[in-house]
């Protein structure tokens, strides 16, 4: 109930008066069953904007720190996301990562839509760095289609490190489904999940116009954070999206 009343109530009127949300290819989105939406990662917004223009729930797999915190805002926010539908899930090491992804699977396995971010954090810079292969090991044991989605200027509307939202132009791009089928039973091999990451990665460089590096945007974070004397932190390659 909450997660619609946000959609439509709360929250729709005020993201549709920002970003004037322009859609294509929604067509690709099916009315029923299981689909992973992958989508390119530019701002916080981007979570907001995409279930926004899709008539069906989406659940994303969200960090379990949104689900940790302390005091009145801790509060909140887990409040938020577990009414939102979304899925606590643990990032710290490679067994955290099965579990994600075992995750990802029930949700699959219900019929539902699983929103992934390949990249596995938002963009440092606007550019689309290379994938995560846990997107593709999900979509190959699971054997459901994968559907690119570009995000386009959430990122003005939603500054990354800035608290305040602006006016401006989002545009939400569906491009047709990606069926891995050919691949059955190659789960688990790396060079086959690296291909169709690539794959994906290529379709959504093709949709969003984004410059692409061939380097994990987790690394160039990291980098600027030990830089500016920061403690770094990882995403597993098998947890991301």
């Amino acid at each position: 109930m909450w997660y619609w009343l946000f959609k439509f109530i709360f929250m729709g009127p005020l993201l549709t008066m920002l970003g004037r949300p322009k859609v294509e290819g929604l067509e690709h989105v099916p009315q029923s069953g299981a689909v992973i939406l992958a989508s390119n990662h530019l701002a916080v917004a981007d979570s907001f904007y995409l279930p926004l223009v899709v008539s069906r729930r989406i659940t994303f797999l969200a960090k379990a720190e949104y689900f940790t915190g302390t005091g009145i805002k801790g509060w909140f926010t887990r409040w938020f996301y577990t009414v939102a539908g979304q899925v606590p899930i643990d990032r710290t090491d490679a067994d955290s990562a099965q579990a994600a992804l075992t995750t990802a699977q029930r949700i699959l396995a219900e019929g539902k839509l699983l929103g992934m971010y390949p990249e596995g954090t938002r963009s440092p810079d606007g550019k689309l760095y290379k994938g995560k292969t846990g997107l593709a090991r999900l979509a190959l044991e699971t054997q459901v289609p994968v559907i690119p989605v570009a995000m386009i200027g959430t990122d003005v509307v939603n500054p990354p490190g800035s608290k305040m939202w602006r006016f401006g132009r989002v545009q939400v791009k569906f491009g047709a489904p990606m069926d891995f089928r050919r691949f059955e039973g190659l789960a688990g091999n790396r060079f086959i999940e690296r291909a169709v990451i690539d794959e994906v990665m290529y379709e959504l460089m093709r949709l969003s116009g984004q410059e692409y590096v061939d380097l994990y945007a987790a690394d160039i974070k990291e980098g600027k954070a030990e830089a500016a004397g920061k403690p770094p932190t990882r995403l597993p390659d098998a947890a991301a999206g």
